[in-house]
């Protein structure tokens, strides 16, 4: 089953099931996390709590894409409450990047950098036996839910930002009950929208990078995740492709397990706040940066992947400086 989030005409929100350009609206709810609250509540499953629900005929699913109607497929009603983070170095990447790894002797270790370290402990650690808690990945924080850009929304580039480039990655999308306990609603298709060249000038930098909007959807799979994926990536300028790539991603092309991930992210107490919503992408190993592009403003990102319906389309502008040196002032 694959749900979208959208509004109607009058600007009321509804919850649909995607069958085609067919949407049925869900009966009885405005939002997916009230929804998954029900079902918790209920002792259901999420697929459980729709049948039950039943759902009605609703709007043409390509309608709502054009005229920018689908929200993402999971947030929360104060962003505050939803928490964006993910993890990096958890994709194998090219086979370039790993015979690299692997030619470096054991004796070479302290002339690795940290990145590299990294990746090789997440190789050898990051799939442990079933009930071992494995390699720590690297993570990072990106914002909460105002940070969000809708499916089909342009992403706003700050001023100071030295680069705006894609990261196609699946995202997951997650709920914590009313006891502490994270329940994972389903998986979707994100772009983790980053300054690349900031990064670059050193992985110190990379908590500053991280902090940018991003975009997911619009749709949540709901269920398990595929261990073997494979998808595109793309940005048009005008009516060009200027770039396109695949790319993978499922544990069948991962160094981590979605398990070890999922908790190294939720042993930290204050993610287990009631009701929270947590959008966590997953990483990847794709980037048009790598390959010398560079976006400008009114390009478009596009990331595609069969299992996940309809594909994430999100363009680009400059946001104006909104907060200007010396603009602290003291009370």
């Amino acid at each position: 089953m694959r749900l979208i989030q959208f509004e109607t005409a009058q600007g009321q929100r509804q919850v649909g099931v995607v069958e085609g350009d067919a949407i049925q609206t869900v009966r009885g709810v405005r939002s997916t996390r009230e929804l998954a609250l029900a079902a918790l509540r209920g002792g259901r499953g999420l697929v459980e709590e729709v049948l039950d629900r039943g759902c009605d005929s609703g709007p043409s699913y390509r309608e709502l894409l054009e005229a920018g109607r689908v929200l993402p497929p999971l947030d929360h009603e104060d962003p505050a409450h939803c928490l964006i983070s993910g993890t990096g170095l958890t994709h194998l990447g090219s086979a370039s990047t790993r015979d690299k790894m692997h030619q470096q002797k054991a004796q070479d270790e302290a002339t690795m950098t940290d990145t590299l370290r990294m990746f090789k402990w997440g190789v050898e650690g990051g799939k442990p036996l079933e009930g071992s808690v494995g390699a720590q990945p690297e993570w990072f924080y990106k914002g909460d839910g105002g940070i969000v850009v809708r499916p089909g929304a342009p992403f706003p580039v700050p001023e100071f930002a030295e680069d705006s480039g894609e990261e196609p990655e699946l995202v997951g999308l997650y709920l914590i009950g009313d006891d502490g306990q994270p329940h994972r609603l389903g998986f979707a298709l994100g772009n983790e929208f980053s300054d690349h060249v900031m990064e670059r000038r050193s992985y110190l930098y990379l908590a500053h990078s991280k902090l940018r909007a991003c975009s997911y959807g619009p749709e949540l799979r709901v269920g398990e995740l595929p261990a073997d994926l494979a998808g595109t990536s793309r940005i048009r300028r005008g009516d060009e492709v200027l770039w396109e790539k695949a790319f993978v991603s499922g544990e069948d092309n991962m160094c981590h397990s979605l398990d070890n991930l999922e908790y190294h992210h939720f042993k930290y107490a204050q993610f287990l706040r009631p009701g929270d919503v947590h959008v966590h992408f997953f990483g990847t190993a794709t980037l048009s940066f790598a390959d010398g592009v560079k976006v400008q403003p009114g390009d478009r990102f596009e990331i595609s992947m069969a299992e996940f319906g309809e594909p994430l389309v999100n363009g680009v502008e400059i946001r104006r400086p909104d907060f200007a040196m010396g603009g602290v002032k003291a009370l």
